[in-house]
């Protein structure tokens, strides 16, 4: 597996995300190590997409400006996926990559999805 990519499947297509350096992505990556999470996520203020990891992880929580394409760990058990920009004290977990923030925003689509995380192989 590569350690510092993770896997966003929404549908049918695949996301490339690199993780960040901090506790929480590695705490994000131990979890993933026991198989891929699935999280059911609500649109938030048209900027967003979030949902619940169903645990809690450590937080590095900083004054954050997010951009479309980030993905962010808020009050340490929601994950989110930015499309639109927002800035707050948040923890980066990484940002997806090789895509356009209006690819992204059609791939998440309007209204609530799912997604599912995992390791990228090697």
């Amino acid at each position: 597996m590569n350690e510092n990519t993770m896997i966003i499947q929404v549908g049918n297509t695949e996301l490339k995300a690199a993780l960040a350096d901090n506790s929480s992505a590695e705490a994000l990556k131990n979890l993933l190590r026991e198989g891929p999470l699935t999280i059911h996520m609500r649109d938030y203020a048209h900027m967003e997409k979030v949902g619940s990891i169903g645990r809690s992880l450590p937080t590095n929580d900083e004054p954050v400006h997010a951009r479309p394409c980030d993905l962010i760990l808020y009050l340490g058990n929601s994950f989110v996926i930015y499309y639109e920009s927002n800035s707050w004290n948040f923890t980066r977990l990484g940002r997806v990559e090789d895509i356009t923030p209006e690819e992204l925003k059609k791939i998440l689509g309007r209204g609530d999805v799912t997604v599912t995380l995992k390791l990228a192989e090697t």
